[in-house]
């Protein structure tokens, strides 16, 4: 999405990574002196939600090397393999051991203790996360304003914001249904409920982890830029003299503010060859004023093409 640079600042994860670490050691410490599972449920959502946040921490320092021999394009994609690399963490730490010790409860339930110390932290915890979203959120409003939340998330190229609001956004719910879990239980005196909360947690962060492995997936295959970019960019080079005709446009994200451009371009005629290069470097700057996180442009000329195809047509 055009602007989204301003998304790739690690501020939002580091904010989120801190919230966690807390929330995770109070969670644990309420959900031992409980025996509830839902709470032990967050603590294991919240210890792979602070594991999360520093992968993408790993991925945002690693993203930023200069290109070497090996890369020549550059270390941008680091973000979207470590983004990956979350989803999985999601699912094995957060929804496996949430559904499994829910599911324990469940077959072997055992009564709740100091349900107050429960509730406390349920609501510090609630604080806390939703702090941390409220920083997310504040990165994609203008976003979500234009677009909508769903087309936000989808066609958001910053791993490290978009997960995050996730994150919180499911930690929120998490704790909407650790609450239910236990309040169930106290007012029934049955821990089915209990265990049915840590289970819902589970599953709930099972959906997180599907929705980030497939957009991280395909932001590693490589993503173009959105409709209203590629529209941008038709027009900025249009508006070159000697550009005749846009043929053919190709982008892919390198990373959230790295963008490759293949461009087939149709020239006036009867240009020299100096003009044709000074066309392309005229083409160059009207794309990177129109679009500054274009940063690797290149052109071929399709009027150069044609007297070159006729001559190998003409060989025998």
């Amino acid at each position: 999405m055009e602007g989204e640079s301003s998304l790739s600042s690690p501020r939002v994860v580091r904010a989120a990574l801190l919230s966690n670490l807390v929330i995770a050691l109070i969670k644990f410490i309420a959900a031992f002196a409980t025996g509830s599972t839902a709470l032990l449920a967050e603590g294991f959502h919240s210890v792979a939600d602070g594991a999360n946040q520093g992968f993408l921490l790993v991925g945002i320092k690693l993203s930023r090397r200069p290109p070497d021999p090996e890369h020549p394009f550059g270390h941008g994609k680091e973000r979207y393999f470590w983004a990956f690399v979350v989803s999985v963490f999601i699912f094995i730490i957060g929804a496996f051991f949430s559904v499994f010790e829910g599911i324990h409860k469940v077959l072997s339930p055992t009564p709740l203790a100091h349900t107050r110390w429960g509730y406390l932290v349920l609501l510090a915890s609630g604080i806390c996360e939703f702090c941390s979203w409220r920083v997310a959120y504040s990165e994609l409003r203008p976003f979500i304003r234009r677009w909508g939340l769903f087309r936000t998330l989808k066609d958001s190229k910053s791993p490290g914001v978009f997960i995050t609001f996730l994150e919180d956004s499911a930690a929120m719910m998490g704790l909407l249904l650790a609450f239910m879990g236990i309040l169930l239980t106290e007012l029934t005196g049955r821990s089915l409920f209990d265990g049915l909360a840590s289970i819902s947690i589970g599953v709930l962060l099972g959906l997180i982890a599907f929705f980030v492995s497939y957009e991280t997936k395909s932001l590693l295959i490589g993503e173009a830029m959105s409709p209203e970019e590629l529209d941008k960019l038709r027009e900025a080079i249009l508006k070159v003299p000697e550009v005749q005709e846009v043929i053919d446009i190709l982008t892919m994200h390198l990373g959230p503010d790295d963008v490759l451009v293949n461009l087939n371009v149709n020239f006036a005629d009867g240009l020299t060859t100096d003009q044709v290069e000074e066309a392309i470097d005229k083409v160059e700057r009207a794309i990177q004023e129109a679009l500054p996180s274009v940063k690797r442009i290149f052109v071929e000329a399709e009027s150069i093409r044609k007297p070159m195809r006729r001559e190998f047509t003409d060989t025998p």
